[in-house]
């Protein structure tokens, strides 16, 4: 008998878990899931308004004032330069919008990632818009014609 409670004693213990049965891996069915059979498909209904002729203007006005806001430091630098010496108008527009971009490149080129350059070349945008605005309103001087006469062409 004592060779036998040796043997038990010196038996490893093996530990083992049950298996989980079916019932406990599956959670429990909610009463929101039960449903009474099966769904019919619901008709969909789509409502496109038609857009009017206003719509299609804002949307073109809100573009034109986008490239303008876009190269407003060329024009400005232009602008500046008109002031010295005689621009036409194509000149003008070339140049502007080189310089445009090139301001654009350097606030690139200094800023990581193309929507933080963006809104900070915006922001630059902003600020010389109104540095404008408060020349117009400050000043005798007429900005706002001598700009339209230099893009326009016009004398």
């Amino acid at each position: 008998m004592e060779d036998e409670n040796n043997k038990i004693q010196d038996a490893e213990i093996i530990h083992a878990e049950a298996p989980k049965s079916v019932a406990q891996t599956e959670k429990p069915i909610e009463a929101d899931e039960i449903s009474d059979g099966p769904k019919e498909a619901e008709p969909k209904v789509i409502v496109e308004t038609e857009r009017g002729f206003a719509h299609y203007v804002g949307i073109a006005f809100l573009t034109v004032l986008a490239v303008l806001f876009f190269f407003i430091p060329g024009i400005a630098l232009v602008f500046a330069v008109s002031c010295i010496a005689t621009i036409t108008a194509p000149v003008a527009w070339i140049f502007s919008a080189i310089l445009s971009i090139i301001i654009w490149i350097i606030f690139k080129s200094k800023i990581k990632g193309f929507k933080s350059s963006m809104i900070w070349y915006l922001g630059f945008s902003f600020i010389i818009f109104a540095i404008f605005l408060s020349l117009i309103f400050g000043t005798s001087y007429h900005i706002t014609s001598g700009l339209i006469t230099l893009l326009t062409g016009s004398n």
